[in-house]
């Protein structure tokens, strides 16, 4: 920095004037030398930008600039300020990464997420990172409402802006802008940085960042908003959305601001779990509500923890209500429907439901995520956070003091009022009663009448009805949600008109009939009955031709399926699981849309449902049905198909389509002949199956086998059913794919060589079996849940990702528990290397000690675990009951595997994904056709020479040994020409 206080530049240049004469004094008894590297000197500061005390008419004024250009100057080393800040180092490289640094273009990124996230502090943690690297930068703070609201014309507000920001970027107060133009004009040459936040306007955007040529190569502008419209209106393609935290980070951030430190003090936990869950992990929230908590006692915790659950912070409503007091009044209206009867749906469930409103669901919809008031994920779900929902009852609590004059009500106090006191009144669209937070009380059955504008009727939460009446209900408006657990009459009014209807739930409840003769139902698209024991009759549905659910889940006095069901064409599941005394079903009807069918445990049924051939899903367990051949024409398309029963001794017929057999609780001894022949079964389970003694001849396509419980059962076998194939391929191609899940739980009469295949077995996720002790197999071993292994490492501390294991656990009697295994890798210093888990979607039961064995990758790939080391720990957890007895692990290497001919190939991940990935590998049935040719196309090769010199065991596949390749080619001959001879 230069300062000519009263000199001139030229003169200090050129030392001229009294600075020349000045300078020639000084200079006297130097050397020439000297003298020439003090005139350069001074010629070159001559030349750098400074303040002038002849241009300033203000001395004051020009000391003031002066200082405050030596304070920035000071001011550019980093703050640390947002040091440690939960999550802040992976929002930063996430952003960073967006930014681009090392492109010279112009570059613009968009900060999104909904009002409180922390859009503005990971804006001004990044502004504290990456300003230093730019001669001009400034942070343009808080722009929300700042456009237009002073009464200012368009172009007005624009120049306002534009002063804004050249004043502060060029660090000169009160700059006057006079032409849209300005930006450019002083910034079109310079690499700046800039922060626009919280921007609410387009126009604050076409102010300030029209175009990327208004700034100087390098430049990087970024915006922080909650509207995703606004940057894609202004062609910000590069966004990042700022995700909520997980719910350990909330519960740190809420820990720092109420006990500073990262976690709740003793006796505290509970209590700021809930509280956490409460403020839904939005960061502002877990601010404001950990700071007001601070230094408070237990109970003083627990008071506002009740307050939370029903008003929210007045700062925090502030924060909140400024996006939704921006909407439309049709788009407020949708933002309230879906805080109080809306969230977690499906958009076609809302749009439906609101079909007959003036509101615009779709576009309402995009309009709120745009501006992060919901979030719609790509399968087509709202979710609305749990806070925002909140301000929405708030806004309704302001609509009135009285409950009965409120659009929606949903505190169980409010709406006992209205409904015990007739004080509802058409302002009520909507009614949402949770019965499990309120104590008995009575109506009468007018209750309703004065709510003739009531749309949403919902009560729900027991089982059990604490809402009487005196009398059946009377009146009913002309409802479109009918959602009812519980319904204490046995009558439904008969002025009540269901035309409207579109989801129709009386689950539990008490009605022996609904509505007579033939109703107009064309908006209905769902009906649920189920576990209404006194139902003994379902209506004519002749006109419900757009029903797609009908559910009569244990209707135990219901008789027959009305034949009107035929007309119900756009049907997709009909439940009628548990209807004891079903008898009649409409036969020789063809539904178009039928693809579910449920029937189990309706133990009179004795003939098969012959009511579509488009049935992908059918259970008709524990039935009396007996399978006739005329299945296979009938149900082309079934895919699941459930019929265990005890009646079942036998069967002789499957469709060929079928992927999930379910033969669970028969009686069979051995698996059926027809089952052999389903090339696309994928699932079977014999559950329970306790005269079942053999398992043998499946399918090769098999990935999921269930026999928990199969008491009987000795012999296991994974051979094809070709007995020429069985020896060629035996221990070479057991599936056709890995098998996901290997589950025989409680088989204790398992003879020696089925538990071996089962060991062996190649499978995706785990084996459950029976056993004592970790077979010798499994080299390290150790009691408990530890062992630690020598492991080889190179000069770097790497470990070789070619390198598998399979684990094996000894576990203890466990009742009725979830299993859920997790495996750690670590050196021994206690650095983490990876993480694995196993879970079990089944419910277990070990009534004796059980081997649980699994497996993958030691590692993906290569990862330096930072230090050098020789051996690696195996650390095992089991959730729930279960104790680890014993552990086992054997490490797999490459040279393991190629000797390993006789042995059934390893585990190679720890998870299985839809696209059925093994490895790096695709096992679909182009991929396995493909191995069957390359075996042969080798065989081929072995034939016709000697020696191969082009197989070798380093261009061969490595699912193949060689040497068990030729042996197998010599038998598989020799077989061929017994086969031959004696056919």
């Amino acid at each position: 920095m230069t300062v000519f206080y009263e000199v001139d530049p030229s003169d200090v240049q050129k030392q001229g004037g009294d600075f020349g004469s000045g300078f020639a004094k000084t200079c006297e008894r130097k050397t020439e030398e000297e003298k020439q590297r003090w005139m350069r000197a001074l010629t070159y500061v001559a030349n750098i930008a400074g303040e002038h005390s002849l241009n300033w008419d203000d001395e004051a004024e020009m000391i003031k600039k002066i200082a405050a250009d030596v304070s920035n100057k000071l001011n550019v080393t980093p703050s640390k300020d947002f040091d440690g800040m939960v999550g802040m180092e992976a929002h930063l490289r996430k952003v960073n990464s967006c930014l681009r640094l090392e492109c010279d273009e112009v570059k613009m990124i968009g900060i999104i997420g909904p009002a409180g996230i922390g859009k503005t502090t990971i804006a001004r943690a990044l502004f504290n990172q990456l300003s230093a690297n730019f001669q001009l930068k400034c942070f343009i703070e808080n722009l929300k409402g700042s456009y237009g609201n002073d009464g200012t014309d368009d172009y007005g507000s624009k120049l306002c802006l534009q002063s804004q920001l050249l004043s502060k970027i060029l660090n000169q107060r009160d700059m006057k802008v006079h032409h849209l133009g300005a930006i450019k004009e002083w910034l079109q040459d310079q690499k700046v940085f800039i922060v626009l936040d919280d921007v609410d306007d387009l126009e604050q955007l076409d102010a300030l960042a029209k175009e990327p040529s208004w700034f100087g190569l390098g430049s990087r502008i970024v915006v922080t908003t909650e509207d995703r419209k606004i940057l894609k209106a202004h062609w910000v393609t590069d966004i990042y959305l700022v995700n909520y935290p997980s719910e350990e980070e909330a519960l740190e951030i809420l820990s720092l601001y109420a006990f500073k430190q990262s976690s709740p003090s003793d006796g505290f936990e509970e209590l700021a779990k809930k509280i956490t869950n409460i403020c839904g992990n939005l960061p502002l929230g877990l601010r404001v509500v950990g700071s007001s908590l601070r230094g408070e006692s237990r109970d003083e915790w627990a008071c506002q923890l009740s307050k939370l659950e029903t008003s929210l912070d007045r700062k925090l409503e502030n924060v909140l209500r400024m996006g939704y007091d921006k909407l439309l009044k049709k788009d407020q209206s949708l933002f309230l429907h879906i805080a109080f009867f809306f969230n977690n749906e499906a958009i076609v469930h809302v749009t439906t439901i609101l079909a007959d409103s003036d509101l615009d669901v779709r576009n309402g919809l995009k309009t709120l995520a745009d501006k992060s008031l919901v979030y719609v994920s790509t399968n087509g779900w709202i979710t609305m956070h749990c806070l925002l929902q909140q301000l929405g009852r708030q806004v309704v609590y302001e609509q009135s003091d009285q409950p009965g004059k409120r659009q929606f009500l949903v505190e169980a106090e409010d709406i006992r009022n209205v409904l015990a006191n007739e004080t509802g009144t058409g302002s009520v669209v909507g009614i949402s009663l949770d019965m499990s937070k309120i104590d008995e009380f009575f109506i009468s059955g007018r209750a309703f009448e004065g709510m003739r504008n009531l749309r949403f009727l919902k009560i729900y939460g027991s089982h059990f009805s604490t809402l009487q009446m005196s009398e059946n209900m009377e009146y009913l408006p002309r409802l479109r949600l009918l959602h009812w657990d519980s319904y204490p009459g046995t009558l439904l009014p008969q002025t009540f008109r269901p035309e409207c209807l579109v989801e129709f739930h009386m689950a539990y409840s008490k009605l022996e009939k609904l509505w007579r003769g033939i109703q107009p139902l064309t908006n209905l698209k769902e009906i649920d009955l189920g576990y209404s024991k006194n139902l003994i009759e379902i209506p004519d549905l002749s006109k419900a031709t757009n029903l797609k659910t009908l559910t009569l889940t244990s209707c135990t006095s219901l008789v027959e399926l009305p034949s009107s069901i035929k007309n119900l064409h756009k049907l997709k599941k009909l439940m009628m699981m548990g209807c004891v005394k079903l008898q009649v079903v409409p036969t020789n009807i063809n539904l178009a849309s039928l693809e579910e069918v449920d029937m189990s445990d309706c133990s009179l049924l004795r003939s098969y449902p012959d009511i579509s051939t488009n049935i992908k899903d059918l259970d008709v367990g524990n039935t009396k049905l007996e399978v006739h051949p005329s299945i296979v024409e009938r149900l082309p398309r079934l895919e699941w198909f459930r019929i265990g029963s005890r009646n079942l001794k036998r069967l002789t017929h499957v469709p060929e389509s079928v992927t999930h057999l379910d033969l669970s609780n028969s009686d069979i001894e051995k698996i059926p002949d027809c089952i052999t022949s389903l090339s696309r079964l994928e699932s079977l389970f014999v559950f329970k199956c306790r005269k079942l003694l053999t398992l043998q001849g499946l399918p090769s396509s098999l990935k999921y086998i269930d026999a928990t419980d199969c008491g009987s059962l000795e012999r296991v076998s994974f051979y094809f059913g070709d007995p020429m194939k069985d020896f060629m391929f035996h221990n070479c191609f057991s599936f056709q794919y890995p098998i996901r899940e290997l589950m025989f739980q409680n088989c204790l009469n398992l003879d020696e060589e089925s538990r071996r295949v089962l060991i062996q077995q190649r499978v995706y996720e785990y084996v459950c079996l029976p056993s004592k002790e970790v077979p010798a197999e499994f080299t390290h071993k150790a009691r408990g849940n530890t062992l630690i292994i020598p492991m080889v490492m190179d000069c770097k501390g790497t470990f070789f990702a070619s390198s598998r294991f399979k684990a094996c656990l000894l576990l203890s009697p466990i009742k009725y528990s979830y299993l859920d295994i997790t495996c750690r890798l670590m050196t021994a210093g206690g650095v983490t290397i990876m993480e694995l888990n196993w879970d079990s979607m089944n419910v277990s039961h070990f009534i004796t000690e059980h081997l649980f064995i699994c497996g993958a990758n030691l590692v993906r790939e290569s990862l330096n675990v930072g230090v050098t080391a020789n051996e690696i720990v195996f650390e095992f957890s089991c959730m729930d009951n279960a104790k680890i007895i014993e552990c086992g692990v054997q490490i797999l290497s490459e040279e393991t595997e190629s000797n390993s001919g006789s042995e059934v190939d390893y585990f190679e991940t720890e998870a299985i994904t839809d696209d059925h990935t093994y490895g790096n590998e695709y096992y679909e049935p182009e991929a396995a056709q493909c191995k069957y040719t390359c075996f042969w196309s080798w065989l081929k090769k072995l034939w016709s020479r000697e020696e191969n010199d082009d197989i070798t065991e380093e261009n061969m596949n490595p699912h193949y040994d060689l040497k068990m390749m030729k042996k197998v080619f010599a038998l598989g001959i020799s077989l061929l020409l017994l086969y031959l001879i004696f056919p």
